[in-house]
Protein backbone atom coordinates (compact mmCIF):
# COMPACT_ATOMS: atom_id res chain seq x y z
CA UNK A 1 0.00 0.00 0.00
CA UNK A 2 0.75 3.73 -0.38
CA UNK A 3 1.53 5.76 2.90
CA UNK A 4 0.05 8.96 2.70
CA UNK A 5 0.80 12.15 4.53
CA UNK A 6 -0.99 15.41 3.82
CA UNK A 7 -0.26 18.43 5.82
CA UNK A 8 -0.42 22.41 5.81
CA UNK A 9 -3.98 23.40 6.73
CA UNK A 10 -4.48 25.65 9.55
CA UNK A 11 -6.55 28.82 9.68
CA UNK A 12 -6.88 31.36 6.81
CA UNK A 13 -8.95 34.64 6.27
CA UNK A 14 -10.89 34.96 2.93
CA UNK A 15 -8.47 36.14 0.36
CA UNK A 16 -5.14 33.84 1.92
CA UNK A 17 -3.42 31.20 0.18
CA UNK A 18 -2.61 28.20 1.36
CA UNK A 19 -0.82 25.40 0.27
CA UNK A 20 -1.18 21.45 1.43
CA UNK A 21 1.33 19.25 0.69
CA UNK A 22 0.70 15.31 0.38
CA UNK A 23 4.05 13.21 0.64
CA UNK A 24 3.63 9.38 -0.44
CA UNK A 25 5.68 6.44 0.41
CA UNK A 26 6.03 2.64 0.62
CA UNK A 27 4.38 0.75 -2.68
CA UNK A 28 4.39 4.55 -5.04
CA UNK A 29 4.67 2.32 -7.88
CA UNK A 30 1.24 1.08 -7.28
CA UNK A 31 -0.21 4.39 -8.01
CA UNK A 32 0.12 6.55 -11.25
CA UNK A 33 -2.46 9.38 -9.91
CA UNK A 34 -3.33 11.81 -7.15
CA UNK A 35 -6.10 13.43 -5.89
CA UNK A 36 -7.51 16.14 -3.37
CA UNK A 37 -10.78 15.69 -1.67
CA UNK A 38 -12.60 17.82 1.21
CA UNK A 39 -15.16 17.28 3.29
CA UNK A 40 -17.22 20.30 5.35
CA UNK A 41 -18.90 19.38 7.89
CA UNK A 42 -21.96 17.22 7.74
CA UNK A 43 -21.21 17.06 3.43
CA UNK A 44 -19.91 14.07 1.56
CA UNK A 45 -16.47 14.15 0.10
CA UNK A 46 -16.27 16.34 -2.66
CA UNK A 47 -13.58 16.32 -5.51
CA UNK A 48 -11.11 19.04 -5.66
CA UNK A 49 -8.37 18.36 -7.68
CA UNK A 50 -6.64 15.28 -9.57
CA UNK A 51 -3.21 14.40 -11.67
CA UNK A 52 -1.90 11.95 -13.46
CA UNK A 53 1.62 10.75 -13.37
CA UNK A 54 1.70 9.79 -16.77
CA UNK A 55 -0.37 12.41 -18.56
CA UNK A 56 0.72 15.51 -16.87
CA UNK A 57 -2.42 16.49 -16.79
CA UNK A 58 -4.29 18.14 -13.75
CA UNK A 59 -8.22 18.39 -13.47
CA UNK A 60 -9.74 21.19 -11.05
CA UNK A 61 -13.35 20.99 -9.63
CA UNK A 62 -15.32 23.88 -11.38
CA UNK A 63 -16.06 25.27 -7.62
CA UNK A 64 -12.44 25.41 -7.20
CA UNK A 65 -10.87 26.37 -10.55
CA UNK A 66 -9.18 29.31 -11.13
CA UNK A 67 -8.09 29.82 -7.64
CA UNK A 68 -6.70 26.52 -6.51
CA UNK A 69 -3.88 24.82 -8.80
CA UNK A 70 -2.18 20.98 -8.16
CA UNK A 71 0.92 20.02 -9.27
CA UNK A 72 4.07 17.50 -8.44
CA UNK A 73 6.77 18.90 -6.32
CA UNK A 74 9.52 19.35 -9.70
CA UNK A 75 12.09 17.60 -7.62
CA UNK A 76 10.17 14.69 -5.64
CA UNK A 77 7.67 13.17 -7.62
CA UNK A 78 6.10 11.34 -4.33
CA UNK A 79 5.14 14.87 -3.33
CA UNK A 80 1.99 16.48 -4.57
CA UNK A 81 0.65 20.12 -3.56
CA UNK A 82 -2.65 21.91 -3.53
CA UNK A 83 -1.74 25.36 -4.05
CA UNK A 84 -4.95 27.37 -2.57
CA UNK A 85 -5.23 30.75 -3.22
CA UNK A 86 -8.35 33.79 -2.45
CA UNK A 87 -9.81 31.49 -0.21
CA UNK A 88 -13.20 31.56 0.98
CA UNK A 89 -15.53 30.31 3.96
CA UNK A 90 -17.04 27.60 2.07
CA UNK A 91 -13.39 26.11 1.57
CA UNK A 92 -13.76 25.05 5.14
CA UNK A 93 -13.01 21.64 5.29
CA UNK A 94 -10.80 18.68 6.11
CA UNK A 95 -8.94 17.76 2.91
CA UNK A 96 -7.83 14.58 1.83
CA UNK A 97 -4.93 13.37 -0.51
CA UNK A 98 -5.67 10.20 -2.46
CA UNK A 99 -3.54 8.15 -4.45
CA UNK A 100 -4.76 5.10 -6.70
CA UNK A 101 -4.03 3.72 -10.14
CA UNK A 102 -6.07 5.59 -12.55
CA UNK A 103 -6.18 4.48 -16.58
CA UNK A 104 -9.41 6.92 -17.75
CA UNK A 105 -9.36 10.62 -16.42
CA UNK A 106 -12.87 11.13 -15.91
CA UNK A 107 -12.17 8.80 -12.83
CA UNK A 108 -10.13 10.96 -10.69
CA UNK A 109 -13.11 12.62 -9.73
CA UNK A 110 -14.39 9.19 -7.62
CA UNK A 111 -13.47 8.36 -4.31
CA UNK A 112 -13.67 4.88 -5.23
CA UNK A 113 -10.56 5.05 -8.05
CA UNK A 114 -8.81 5.68 -4.93
CA UNK A 115 -6.57 2.85 -2.28
CA UNK A 116 -4.89 5.46 -0.32
CA UNK A 117 -5.84 8.09 1.85
CA UNK A 118 -4.25 10.45 3.69
CA UNK A 119 -5.31 11.27 7.51
CA UNK A 120 -6.67 14.75 6.52
CA UNK A 121 -6.06 18.37 7.24
CA UNK A 122 -8.06 20.91 8.25
CA UNK A 123 -8.61 24.44 6.53
CA UNK A 124 -10.84 27.03 8.54
CA UNK A 125 -11.29 30.10 6.56
CA UNK A 126 -13.11 32.88 8.70
CA UNK A 127 -14.91 36.31 6.66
Amino acid sequence: QVRLVDTGGGLAQAGDSLRLSCKATGRTFSANARGWFRAAPGQDREFVAGIQKSAGSEYVAASVRGRFTIARDKNDTNTVYLQMDRLKPEDTAVYYCAAGYISQSFMLARPSSYHSWGQGTRVTVSS
